[in-house]
């Protein structure tokens, strides 16, 4: 068997390049939108809180707004960590419980009368209803939503389209699972956030990994492959990694491109939006 490539690591060396280019972007990015704050989910998982800490150093802890969304499934231990995060930078914060319209939403659905999976279906009305309350926060607070999906999560589509998915700007969008954990630690982030095994928490003993089927590290190596090296599905089962998993990862890749692309619009005019007129290409 052949040597496994690695990603390449944030470390000592680059992450504070890393850390001034994406505190930057997301400077530059709300100010050229006309605002000057940023509100986002703050779950009490790693992605999150990552994306808190840069949102703080770009734009200062008084514009940034965590909102922490409960389910009353929702474990405490992310309630905890959740506010850790908020207590450490001195951010604000809103806690608001979705429970209540939820339930409302399913009270007459039940397991018997759903052959798609009513536990899937909660889960992305759960991310939808989230993220609602979070475009309405970004309007009452004159702030722009700030993302919180890693690159592990958008290229398997492992999200909720118009939920977790869905922000103004992302600015850990281009960095994969495993990266995120060697860029929490520069950061700072609590190690109760950063040990703890990744879940969406949405329902009660949910685990990312055991729902992919395959641990983030192992995916995360043959998408760094298959995506940011260009090598073909049988390349990269030739440098060492089992050739049916590269192969249902690269089909995860190619379904999901669905969720990873604005709305198409069919074309019939000179200057079609997201065709023909792109920003920045065509603003003057």
């Amino acid at each position: 068997m052949k040597h496994k490539i690695q990603l390449p690591k944030i470390d000592e060396y680059n992450f504070p390049l890393i850390y001034k280019h994406l505190s930057n972007f997301i400077k530059i990015e709300v100010l050229k939108a006309g605002v000057n704050s940023v509100v986002l989910g703050l779950s009490g998982g790693i992605d999150s809180a990552a994306a808190c800490f840069l949102a703080v150093n770009a734009l200062g802890k008084n514009n940034v707004t965590a909102l922490i969304m409960p389910y009353k499934s929702s474990s405490e231990s992310s309630m905890e960590d959740a506010l850790k995060v908020v207590n450490m930078l001195g951010i604000s914060r809103y806690i608001v419980d979705i429970s209540k319209q939820i339930n409302e939403y399913f009270k007459n659905e039940t397991a018997a009368n759903d052959n798609i999976g009513i536990k899937v279906r909660k889960g992305n009305k759960m991310a939808r209803e989230r993220m609602s309350i979070l475009y309405d926060y970004s309007y009452k607070l004159n702030s722009l939503v700030l993302g919180t999906s890693n690159k592990s999560e958008l290229l398997l589509g492992y999200g909720t389209l118009f939920g977790d998915m869905a922000s103004a700007l992302n600015p850990i969008g281009d960095i994969y699972k495993t990266q995120i954990y060697q860029l929490a630690e520069h950061l700072g982030i609590p190690k109760s956030i950063i040990t703890k095994p990744p879940s969406a928490d949405l329902w009660e003993g949910q685990s990312d990994e055991t729902e992919l089927g395959f641990t983030y590290e192992t995916a995360d190596g043959i998408m760094y492959l298959l995506i940011d090296k260009m090598y073909k599905p049988e390349v990269v089962a030739s440098l060492g990694y089992d050739e049916v998993l590269v192969n249902e990862i690269y089909d995860k890749i190619k379904k999901s491109q669905y969720k990873r692309r604005m709305p198409l619009i069919a074309k019939i005019s000179e200057r079609t939006i997201n065709i023909d007129f792109r920003y920045l290409r065509d603003w003057a």
